[in-house]
């Protein structure tokens, strides 16, 4: 009897075991404006303050994941790099030696470098809130063009979240582009406020339960009315470098005020401002671009700039050594070409020690 109890323990550890392991290139355009700040590395008030308790939703579709795809365990640090030259053209044939990478002000070992290969887990996040309204036709156009140029349906998976007063999955992980299509067809009106950075936490938790380069697209005029008063920007920065997401904002603020008034730019309020360097700070912090198109080309433009970039990334791969006393601090990340000062690198500023 005691023996048959043993036997029958040992396959229920060995089953529980088994159960946890587990485009062609485009040429960006420089058309849409890209909004830059002056804000180079986020310097996090310490202690931070602990990012609301929620629940880390599962994809209900889990395909069978290649031999490509960058398994994410608790150490690797995955460091998404593009690489611009004096002219703001992208580089595609560096090698790993070509880069160096500091930590804290000291150089480091990197382990591996990946190409854009990697598949790729995006969550689409779409303002669907009343402030949206001019917009919402050519974005949706804009949004599905985006998804058919991207995917890659052998390789790739997106999400898609619509964000008002609350927050919904739309769509859960599909590499079917019909499904994404339909899903932002079925929308319904925009209306009411807009619970958005409530909506980017609720993503990078879904993108953190995924394998591959994790990146979130963000349409949105930024404006924030409706989030849990406890959820700060610094909540949603770290839950964004927790999961290793690189954000990218449409920001649809001047294309509203240029349908309205056919000006670019138009005026801007506090909350406008706010919002504005809110998007800044999130896509520097993670290695993305903001973009600020006025009409429809430059909408376009965007996306194709997307598209472009996501090909043509590196990805490097850190191990860190972090010892017991750095679990939960901030690790600042600096990264060159090595005799080239003159490239421009959009990466991310850094990372938090896992408390494992």
């Amino acid at each position: 009897m005691r023996s048959l109890f043993l036997l029958v323990l040992f396959a229920s550890f060995v089953g529980s075991s088994a159960a946890q392991s587990g485009r062609a290139k485009a040429t960006p355009s420089p058309t849409p404006r890209q909004i830059t700040g002056p804000s180079a590395i986020y310097t996090p008030t310490q202690p931070l303050p602990a990012p609301k308790t929620r629940p880390t939703p599962t994809p209900e579709t889990n395909p069978k994941l290649d031999d490509d795809v960058i398994k994410v365990d608790s150490a690797l640090v995955p460091i998404p790099v593009a690489v611009l030259d004096e002219r703001g053209r992208t580089l595609g044939m560096l090698k790993l030696t070509d880069f160096e990478l500091k930590i804290d002000g000291k150089v480091v070992e990197i382990g591996d470098l990946n190409r854009s290969e990697t598949p790729i887990r995006l969550a689409m996040l779409f303002d669907n809130s009343s402030s949206v309204l001019m917009a919402r036709d050519f974005e949706k156009d804009a949004a599905v063009r985006f998804f058919r140029r991207v995917l890659r349906p052998e390789r790739d998976l997106a999400a898609l979240f619509s964000v008002a007063d609350y927050v919904r999955r739309e769509q859960p992980f599909t590499k079917d582009v019909d499904m994404l299509t339909q899903a932002i067809e079925n929308f319904p009106q925009p209306a009411g406020a807009t619970a958005l950075l409530d909506g980017i936490i609720e993503g990078a938790g879904y993108l953190r339960s995924a394998d591959g380069r994790r990146v979130m697209v963000i349409m949105s005029d930024g404006e924030d009315t409706y989030s849990d008063l406890r959820t700060t920007l610094d909540d949603v920065i770290k839950a964004l470098q927790l999961a290793n997401v690189q954000v990218f904002v449409v920001n649809t603020k001047d294309f509203e005020n240029y349908k309205r008034t056919g000006v670019r730019g138009g005026n801007a309020n506090t909350r406008t401002l706010t919002a504005e360097r809110r998007m800044i700070e999130i896509t520097q912090q993670t290695g993305g671009e903001v973009y600020s198109p006025i009409d429809e080309r430059e909408m376009k433009d965007a996306f194709d700039q997307i598209s472009a970039e996501l090909s043509q990334q590196y990805i490097l791969s850190y191990y860190p050594d972090d010892d017991a006393r750095k679990r939960g601090t901030f690790r600042e990340i600096t990264l060159s070409v090595k005799g080239k000062p003159s490239y421009q690198i959009r990466t991310r500023k850094g990372y938090y020690v896992p408390r494992r």
